[in-house]
């Protein structure tokens, strides 16, 4: 019986060392021959199990020798195993990492805003004539939106009904229209003078379908020496045919602004109904786009320009107003809602 069990010993040994061998030699390139290398090494059905249950008959005396052959074999198929597992995952993860820096796919493009389109297009306009882009801050003083533009101290529009007011003594309020920017620069500059001054006005007004508390205007500037009204309505009448077409008419109708005189509102023939009549323009055919008119002599002095050496005009604009002309946009809202829906309107305009 002895020489019974020293055979079975050296057989067992034999398979350990066989297995050492073999399983230093195993690969697995997916999932599914992992499983299969632990169903056949690990598994409660595995060839190491079946090593266990023959361990159990080795006499005492050599157990030792066969466990620690045992416990290397099953160590070394762990470890092979994981290894094998970690590979496996790593590979998996650098076939699906995903660059988090990488813009999504497709990229939906963005479109310029309707306001933006039209107001560079009238910027395109007047800066073929000979404009500039002047610039201005949106919280000003009193005296550049209203005293310098000669307004009366009583004047409605200094009101709180009117305007948004941020502190008083001394008055600092929210501008009402761009004609502040032209003080400025009448201020800061010497004619000849041509500029015009795009940018958000604010007003104290109750938001509908045809008003907004706060609002889009374009104003222009020129002063210099010989400056005549003939001079303003060759460039409104240039600047309403790019516009709207070479076939647009305009009239220019009397009306009041305290900073020029004389002063006028400019209406176009109605591009819908080419001047025949129709709701939009109130069976018209005119539609009121601007006013305009002669820089007061009053507004030259107290922005230190000599009014006797020097004239000029003066006009203004609001952008939402010809946007809505250009585009027959019927709710004023809708430019400042943000609505998806509204603005993938105007992407073939960009």
């Amino acid at each position: 019986m002895q020489i019974d069990y020293e055979n079975s010993i050296r057989i067992m040994i034999a398979q350990i060392n066989q297995l050492l061998e073999e399983i230093k030699g195993t690969t697995a390139t997916n999932a599914e021959e992992l499983e299969a290398l632990r169903l056949k090494y690990l598994s409660k059905k595995g060839l190491i199990n079946g090593l266990m249950a023959q361990f159990r008959e080795v006499p005492a005396e050599q157990k030792r020798e066969v466990g620690v052959k045992l416990n290397e074999l099953k160590n070394a198929v762990q470890e092979h195993f994981n290894a094998l597992k970690e590979q496996l995952e790593n590979k998996e993860e650098e076939q699906c990492e995903i660059d988090l820096t990488r813009p999504s796919y497709p990229t939906t493009l963005g479109t310029r805003h309707p306001l933006s389109i039209v107001k560079n297009e009238i910027v395109d306009i007047f800066a073929r004539l000979g404009f500039s882009i002047a610039n201005g801050v949106e919280v000003e003083d009193d005296w550049h939106v209203f005293s310098s533009m000669n307004f009366a101290e009583d004047h409605p529009a200094r009101d709180m009904q009117d305007t948004f007011f941020i502190e008083a003594h001394p008055d600092i309020i929210l501008r009402t229209h761009t004609s502040s920017v032209q003080s400025r620069v009448m201020e800061n500059s010497q004619p000849p003078i041509r500029i015009m001054a795009p940018g958000r006005v604010y007003r104290n007004e109750a938001i509908s379908y045809r008003a907004h508390c706060f609002f889009h205007q374009l104003e222009g500037l020129y002063i210099d020496k010989n400056v005549s009204f003939t001079d303003l309505k060759q460039v409104l009448l240039l600047f309403a045919q790019e516009m709207f077409g070479k076939d647009t008419k305009i009239r220019l109708r009397p009306s009041y602004f305290p900073f020029t005189e004389p002063s006028a509102e400019m209406d176009i023939s109605c591009n819908i109904c080419g001047g025949k009549g129709c709701p939009f323009c109130k069976n018209t055919g005119w539609v009121e786009i601007l006013g305009c008119g002669m820089v007061d002599p009053n507004v030259l002095e107290l922005c230190g320009i000599d009014s006797k050496v020097y004239s000029g005009y003066a006009f203004g604009m609001g952008i939402e107003r010809i946007t809505n002309l250009k585009y027959q946009v019927k709710d004023l809202r809708l430019f400042s809602e943000n609505d998806v829906r509204f603005l993938k309107l105007f992407e073939s305009a960009n």
